[in-house]
């Protein structure tokens, strides 16, 4: 029995590297299985996917793993396997898991897995994931904490002389009755 090759074509080659093009543009990748979905369930989540700046493609796993291996990622073989579609996100991936996570709970839709940063991702640390607060809540908590002593100050600093204007109050009352 002779081994089992496969022809690479100028349309291979090409399709993988338009793949490495997209999947270079972001950090982090999440897999899904979109087996199942209708044409109008996945015109739905890509549109809300679209709002935080993310993209839902479907993919040839094999030219998938190609591309993620010409960049440097880690393997996610078993991730890639069955119909395949990955999320895209180019802002805050917290925001695109908690989507996902929502959105899979009424269709169905599985999530495989992805690639957050450098560290593989299982489907329930995704989930996980989707539980941190988003970036931009983190740094509304950051701001409001580094604003709180100075806050406490002001209050401090108001409250002297508003006691003084109504110490001077309470004599110019008590005098004149």
């Amino acid at each position: 029995m002779t081994a089992y090759s496969t022809k690479v074509t100028q349309s291979k080659v090409e399709a993988v590297e338009a793949l490495k093009q997209e999947f270079s543009q972001v950090k982090d990748y999440i897999f899904t299985n979109y087996r199942g979905l209708t044409v109008e369930q996945i015109t739905q989540l890509r549109r809300r996917l679209f709002e935080e700046k993310a993209a839902y493609k479907v993919v040839k796993n094999r030219y998938a793993k190609i591309a993620l291996k010409e960049l440097d990622q880690p393997l996610v073989d078993d991730q890639l396997t069955g119909p395949t579609a990955v999320v895209l996100p180019k802002g805050d991936s917290g925001a695109v898991a908690k989507i996902l996570v929502e959105f899979a709970k009424d269709a169905p839709m599985e999530i495989k897995g992805g690639i957050v940063g450098s560290s593989v991702f299982t489907a329930k640390q995704i989930e996980e994931f989707s539980r941190l607060p988003g970036r931009d809540e983190l740094i509304a908590s950051l701001m409001g904490t580094m604003r709180a002593p100075i806050q406490n100050v002001v209050y401090i600093l108001n409250a002297v002389p508003t006691k003084l204007v109504r110490t001077l109050q309470a004599i110019a009352d008590a005098k004149s009755a």
